[in-house]
């Protein structure tokens, strides 16, 4: 496993000792989310969201608040994404992240969002999951993609 860690502010010890923690607090977050969702613990994984929480998924109808994302997910057995490389950036009780996830089933992902300190603890606020296409295939993704939304 791979982390890059992003410093927001350089403002003397004591700020960056606090982005340290937070940071390793968020990462927490975002390894446990990863967690729950491989082993389909729907209990502990809404838990790490707020209550006004989003999640988009990799289809373009795939923008859900957290009760519609619920009722997609309890059915299933999970899904299983692992992490290669994270980024944070804080500034003050928002942390913006982006990470590189590779899952058995589909391969490279990407996830990006923002989570925010909610009564102390973090809290994820949007999750974005999308498919990050190499540039030398990227028109003939689109193109196919083009063509799917088409046929609808």
């Amino acid at each position: 496993m791979t982390s890059q860690w992003v410093q927001a502010s350089d403002t003397g010890a004591s700020t960056q000792i606090k982005h340290n923690q937070d940071e390793q607090a968020a990462a927490k977050v975002l390894d446990a989310l990863n967690q729950y969702s491989s082993s389909a613990d729907w209990d502990k994984y809404f838990a790490l969201y707020r209550k006004d929480g989003i999640f988009i998924g990799t289809d373009a109808t795939e923008r859900w608040g957290m009760a519609e994302f619920e009722r997609y997910s309890r059915p299933t057995k999970g899904w299983r994404y692992d992490l290669t490389e994270r980024h944070l950036i804080q500034h003050g009780d928002v942390i913006l992240f982006d990470e590189l996830l590779n899952s058995p089933s589909y391969g490279m992902s990407r996830g990006t969002g923002t989570l925010i300190k909610t009564e102390g603890e973090w809290k994820i606020a949007q999750y974005h999951l999308s498919f990050p296409i190499p540039n030398g295939i990227a028109k003939q993704i689109t193109q196919e993609i083009k063509s799917a939304g088409a046929a609808k």
